[in-house]
């Protein structure tokens, strides 16, 4: 009888185990930091977003989308010079490898914010979601900045 009851034990704790590696890679998320949106003059209605995104985990996080209660809508862009020619298209996503960042930064990779749905001013905050698929995302605090 208590060998059955030590071999129960055994199989239940063998069976926990990868439950309890599941719980801690899904409590691990990146970090967004340095989070800044860029005004345009002139109050035209879109903005830039940058930002470092990094990912102290052990599987990659792949970025699917983006958005904000603040704007209409956001998407992710990157800016590229081609035969000394800026040019600029929308990504459908953004990989952060394990162990790894992105840096959003003018020049390359951003965030497009369009139609805000109140004027903002510098100094104001606002958070934007990362999507990255099956009800997984996080969020990022941005300030927002005058333009240059």
């Amino acid at each position: 009888m208590k060998t059955r009851h030590l071999i129960l034990a055994a199989i239940l704790a063998c069976a926990a185990l990868p439950a309890c590696a599941r719980g801690k890679a899904d409590a691990c998320v990146p970090v967004v930091r340095d989070a800044w949106i860029r005004l345009v003059p002139g109050g035209m209605p879109m903005h830039a977003g940058f930002a470092r995104i990094d990912n102290p985990c052990n599987v990659a996080f792949t970025v699917t989308g983006v958005s904000s209660d603040a704007y209409g809508s956001a998407s992710l862009h990157e800016s590229t010079l081609v035969n000394g020619i800026s040019r600029m298209r929308e990504l459908p996503r953004m990989v952060l490898p394990a162990h790894g960042n992105l840096e959003l930064k003018p020049g390359g990779m951003h965030l497009m914010l369009m139609d805000p749905k109140k004027p903002l001013k510098a100094g104001d905050r606002v958070v934007l979601r990362f999507d990255a698929g099956k009800g997984r995302s996080i969020n990022g605090d941005f300030v927002v900045r005058a333009g240059n």
